[in-house]
């Protein structure tokens, strides 16, 4: 009897399947425009075509350093339909730091918006790279959009679908490998956590160039949904998509949501969750989030999970403030230290295993067994689980202060910090000492129309905390080093002890 030989499981094109099922439903709404799902895979085949024409095929890599909107929703999905792998670049980053991720990723092509064309044009010359400069989005002299509609290609589930720079904060950013199996499976299992309907309106204010925002994107065409996308995160846009075209769903950081805050944004009844992660969000801004009717769902993600790892649905966060919620279906967390598997309620390393983790770094393959080892991703995060199985974040376990024996989470110190009514951002970091091997410092940028002394702050704080845990000295400063997804960058803070 011979045996049947099964089909290898083909991921479908998302945008091809949602336009076959939702024609003229909003898929994206970007820079005045309202695009149908039937107009984007348009749009998508004839870039699919232009891209097949200067000779991309499965397996290359396409560098895009453009702003978000259309324009890069349609390149993202000609990408994917080739069976390419798009490599999204930060914008924010200079010449140099471009330059090193280029040679790294090796890209067949670098598409440039118009905004980024001198740092576009000097990178293909540096590297000798194929370049295309695109004018604005949908214009027909596009290179973009010269070509003749292409169909999808077949690729596998394990084929290479982005490569997301890592911010890069103790090193060379490294190019983690996201495969189509990672974004399908982030999107479904986000989808069982969060819901997902065919009349949401996800509004797009983070990068697309960092993988919470290639994922919204994906995501919506999967599920239905439309992508109020605005090109960057700016107060009255945020509160127009708010207020005025129904969003559902947002995704912020915590320097977002505190700004939102600050000019009295309240949401509207529309809006079923806001996705807060991307950093540690503070006890008091958390507080004042669900004060002012906030339906926070906070979550806990990196590049390596293909966004959320664990998250905390907005009914919950009243009971577990503080709590990034539990692990998504299907996705596993353990909490290990010193390689044994710690009891509920105490702090270890957090390991994260399943199908939204990613293979490994291009290029890498002595980091990726150092981070990969046995079937889980180390993702370097002090936490712990409590006895409901809820996920709580401490602090990066490189960000850790060992004084004396003695484990300080910068991030506590912080949360002490925020506490104090004249302190408006804080950051703690190491400083050598001679008796007790490291102690805390602090950076803190004051409050608006508030003057607090060191002494002050240094007061409070040891009614908050243990001895041990107090900072030596605050220095004030006027903003801290943030990256572009709003994470502090503690280790661009000079290790000096600032004075009492």
């Amino acid at each position: 009897m011979t045996e049947a030989v099964e089909e290898p499981w083909l991921l479908p094109d998302f945008l091809r399947r949602r336009a076959e099922r939702s024609p003229a439903a909003l898929a994206l709404r970007a820079e005045g425009r309202d695009v149908t799902y039937r107009q984007l895979d348009e749009l998508a085949a004839i870039a699919a075509g232009s891209l097949k024409a200067a000779g991309v095929g499965p397996g290359d890599r396409i560098a895009a350093l453009m702003p978000g909107g259309l324009d890069f929703a349609v390149l993202l999905h000609a990408v994917l339909r080739l069976g390419a792998a798009i490599v999204p670049l930060n914008t924010r980053l200079t010449a140099p730091e471009l330059h090193q991720e280029l040679l790294d990723s090796r890209p067949r092509l670098l598409v440039v918006g118009e905004p980024q064309q001198a740092r576009g044009e000097l990178l293909a010359r540096e590297l000798d790279l194929p370049i295309w400069l695109l004018p604005k989005a949908a214009d027909a002299q596009s290179p973009l959009y010269r070509g003749t509609a292409a169909d999808p290609v077949a690729v596998g589930p394990d084929a290479v679908a982005a490569i997301v720079y890592t911010s890069g904060t103790t090193g060379p950013a490294k190019g983690a490998m996201l495969t189509r199996r990672n974004f399908f499976y982030a999107a479904v299992t986000s989808a069982m956590g969060l819901g997902a309907l065919p009349g949401d309106r996800w509004l797009l204010c983070m990068p697309l160039f960092h993988v919470g925002g290639l994922s919204i994107l994906l995501r919506s065409a999967l599920f239905g949904g439309a992508v109020l996308a605005q090109d960057g995160f700016e107060v009255d846009a945020v509160r127009h998509g708010l207020e005025e075209e129904g969003a559902t769903c947002i995704s912020l950081v915590p320097v977002m949501l505190e700004r939102l805050l600050q000019a009295d944004v309240t949401p509207p009844k529309s809006l079923r969750f806001a996705l807060l992660g991307g950093a540690a969000a503070s006890r008091e801004l958390l507080d004042q989030a669900l004060g002012a009717g906030w339906p926070i769902a906070s979550t806990y993600g990196l590049t390596e999970t293909a966004s959320q790892a664990a998250t905390l649905a907005p009914a919950e966060a009243l009971q577990h403030v503080g709590s990034a919620g539990r692990p998504l279906f299907m996705t596993e967390l353990r909490i290990v230290e010193g390689g044994r598997l710690m009891p509920a309620g105490e702090p270890g390393e957090i390991l994260v295993r399943g199908p939204t983790v990613i293979p490994g770094y291009l290029g890498r393959p002595e980091e990726t067994r150092e981070r990969f080892s046995g079937g889980y991703l180390r993702t370097g995060d002090i936490g712990y689980i409590d006895e409901d199985g809820y996920l709580y974040v401490l602090d990066r376990r490189k960000d850790l202060i060992v004084s004396g024996g003695e484990n300080i989470y910068p991030a506590e110190v912080e949360a002490a910090l925020m506490r104090h009514p004249g302190v408006q951002d804080a950051a703690v970091y190491p400083v050598p000492d001679s008796v007790w091997g490291q102690v805390p410092a602090a950076a803190v940028v004051p409050r608006d129309g508030t003057s607090p002394s060191a002494d002050d702050i240094l007061r409070f704080l040891r009614t908050q905390l243990a001895v041990y845990k107090v900072p030596r000295g605050i220095r004030f400063v006027p903003e801290l080093p943030r990256n572009a997804g709003g994470k502090l960058v503690r280790h661009a803070l000079k290790p000096e002890v600032p004075s009492e």
